[in-house]
């Protein structure tokens, strides 16, 4: 039973402030009245807690890390923690931020002609030796766009010349970065920590060689993981399905293999992590317990391409606790995997979080944790526990929608799970589900209401009248199934908007039909942009033409519902020739070239198909540490897949 609850344990450690002399020392890239002009200027400005300084003449590379988002958003993705802290540790290497100016902080820039600059040194984006941007989320596509335009960076990569950074993507949505392939000079297939001192090294060489950006692309393109658009041709067939993609060069390989850390124990890990100014969407301390899932959920990319499982060493994360808090003042910590409850130290390293900050105000954090007997002792051992909604995930109404995807949950377990909770006095529940699944039925779709009529009627069932706080409140929400690359379900035809709206109609009147409506609520995701992130998730080199169509026309913080405007985004695809349907409302051919199959990230793609056939036969699959399924990852050479032989 996937939930999540905060645990509040009792003091907050004294906030470290910044130095608000050097802060005013330091010399800004904008003027005070501009500053006082646009919204949260803090954004702006640099000199956290924590951030790195460094004089820019004794360092050699001069790296802006990138997050293609707002700053409150961007301060809160722990990847981008790592990377600062990993890049920071060398002495020849300054790494920087910069974020997505705000849409008035973006005016102002233009109208200024100011370019735009790191947070750090205030320096302009396009003195930086290399642009590094994280690719977490589609609808940050025209982002990009507006962070290279605003550097004065060109927007295609084969027009930028000597005096550009090198433009680098990395990330979830690098895993099929053939949308945005031509924006960028080259992408980092896999996780940070292997590979990038290679590629700095070479870069330096290059360079004091007296050798060009072409040629620091040619050699890096031999180092593993690295992918370089410009090196590959693709050939499309009269159907307009890709017929071949072939290296153009001898330095090209014709796979790229994923890269990742085997052992989560050599890798160093931030002990002084940023501090923003601003409350971020995620204010705390983050603790990576794990990388990797050993779930198999059909639909779930990220438990596919992290593959596989990697716990870090218990000992290792109580001191990490320890210094994170320490170093920034923060009064909650979360313990972050994609499925906490299978860290298999995970109740050792929460009871010694609750003994050892047993005396101060200090918040535990555990997402994705199954209700269990481990979970309600240590509900019991905490006095003043913060009764906030908890989170399920079933994901499909029906048992039989759950086994098409590999959730491995069943009804009963959910239930036990909500019974549970209920026991130990949270009368709010928030249920996920999906819309748009491969095989779904109007009975698929019905059953998400009547679930969530069950979990309120265990609610009444479970807790005597005399001890209830009010009405027990369950609150639904879908979103639209998205095939994404890499999972057993990346063949899936997709809907149009207005099925996608039918198909939420539909558990919108079965919600109000239930015995128990009153204390259901129901909302579900906009249809519009699940249409378009299914092109940009599936897309070939073809969409980045719409992709740049839509930028220009003024597409801009498309994540964010008040700016997306999808009457531009369809006339910049008509523009653009790219054809919706094409992309989205077709089952594709197990047989046909995926825009992606050229990235090895070690699953085989025999062991998707064979997923898409028990998909299709709603056949369950054990997990990882149930029986290994041969899914291909044990090539890596460690984690889950050795367990046993330790």
């Amino acid at each position: 039973m996937d939930c999540r609850f905060l645990l509040k344990i009792v003091k907050k450690p004294n906030a470290q402030e910044v130095d608000a002399v050097e802060l005013q020392n330091r010399k800004l890239a904008l003027s005070h009245k501009i500053l006082m002009s646009v919204e949260k200027p803090a954004r702006y400005i640099g000199g956290e807690v924590n951030a790195v300084m460094k004089d820019p003449d004794e360092v050699e590379v001069r790296f802006a890390m990138c997050f293609p988002d707002v700053y409150e958003i961007g301060m809160s993705h722990l990847g981008i923690q790592i990377l600062y802290d990993m890049f920071n540790r060398r002495e020849d290497v300054w790494c920087e931020r910069v974020y997505s100016p705000w849409l008035d902080m973006d005016r102002v820039l233009r109208e200024e002609g100011i370019p735009l600059f790191t947070l750090e040194s205030q320096s302009p984006v396009k003195e930086m030796d290399f642009l590094g941007i994280t690719l977490q989320y589609e609808m940050c596509y025209t982002n990009i766009l507006q962070i290279l335009d605003l550097s004065g960076i060109p927007l295609v990569s084969g027009e930028r010349g000597e005096d550009c950074p090198i433009v680098i993507g990395g990330g979830p949505c690098a895993y099929n970065p053939e949308p945005i392939a031509e924006f960028f000079d080259l992408f980092y297939i896999g996780e940070g920590e292997t590979v990038y001192d290679d590629l700095i090294d070479l870069y330096k060489k290059v360079r004091d060689s007296g050798e060009g950006r072409r040629a620091f692309l040619e050699q890096a393109a031999q180092i593993p993981g690295i992918y370089v658009p410009a090196f590959y041709d693709v050939e499309y067939g009269e159907d307009g399905t890709i017929k071949a993609m072939r290296p153009n060069r001898p330095h090209a390989p014709e796979r790229v293999v994923k890269q990742l850390v085997v052992d989560m124990t050599k890798v160093p890990y931030p002990e002084k992590p940023l501090v923003p100014y601003l409350k971020a969407t995620q204010d705390r301390v983050v603790l990576e317990i794990q990388r990797g899932c050993i779930r198999g959920c059909r639909f779930c990319q990220a438990g596919m391409v992290y593959r596989p499982v990697r716990e870090r060493d218990v000992e290792d994360m109580k001191e990490y606790a320890v210094k994170l808090l320490e170093s920034t003042g923060h009064d909650e910590i979360s313990l972050s995997s994609l499925s906490s409850s299978d860290y298999t130290r995970l109740k050792e390293l929460v009871y010694f979080l609750i003994e050892r900050f047993g005396e101060r105000d200090v918040n535990i954090s555990l997402p994705s944790l199954r209700i269990d007997a481990f979970s309600l002792d240590v509900m019991s051992r905490v006095q003043d526990v913060k009764k906030s909604s908890l989170t399920f995930a079933p994901e499909a109404g029906s048992q039989r929608m759950r086994d098409v995807i590999n959730k491995g949950l069943t009804e009963e377990v959910i239930l036990s799970g909500a019974a549970e909770a209920f026991r130990g006095g949270w009368n709010k529940v928030k249920l996920y589900f999906m819309l748009g699944l491969p095989t779904e039925t109007r009975e698929d779709i019905e059953g998400i209401a009547a679930l969530a009529n069950e979990v309120a009627r265990v609610y009444y069932e479970t807790v005597p009248k005399g001890n209830r706080q009010g009405r027990v409140q369950v609150n639904s929400s879908t979103s639209f199934f998205i095939p994404k690359p890499f999972t057993p379900l990346q063949w899936a035809p997709m809907f149009t908007k207005e099925e996608y709206l039918d198909k939420a109609r539909t558990v919108n009147e079965a919600m109000k039909r239930q015995l128990n409506h009153k204390s259901l609520r129901y909302n579900w995701h906009e249809a519009d942009v699940s249409v378009l992130e299914g092109v940009l998730a599936r897309g070939d080199r073809r969409v980045g033409r719409g992709i740049l169509e839509a930028y220009r026309r003024g597409c801009l913080f498309d994540s964010w519902s008040e700016c997306f405007d999808n009457e531009k985004w369809m006339a910049a695809f008509e523009a653009a020739g790219v054809d919706v349907a094409f992309y989205n409302l077709r089952e594709r051919s197990l047989d046909e070239v995926l825009p992606w199959d050229f990235i090895d990230t070690g699953v085989t793609k025999e062991f998707l198909k064979r997923e898409w056939k028990r998909a299709m036969e709603g056949t369950v699959t054990p997990n990882c540490r149930a029986a290994c399924q041969g899914c291909g990852v044990k090539k890596f050479g460690g984690g889950v897949c050795f367990e046993d032989q330790d």
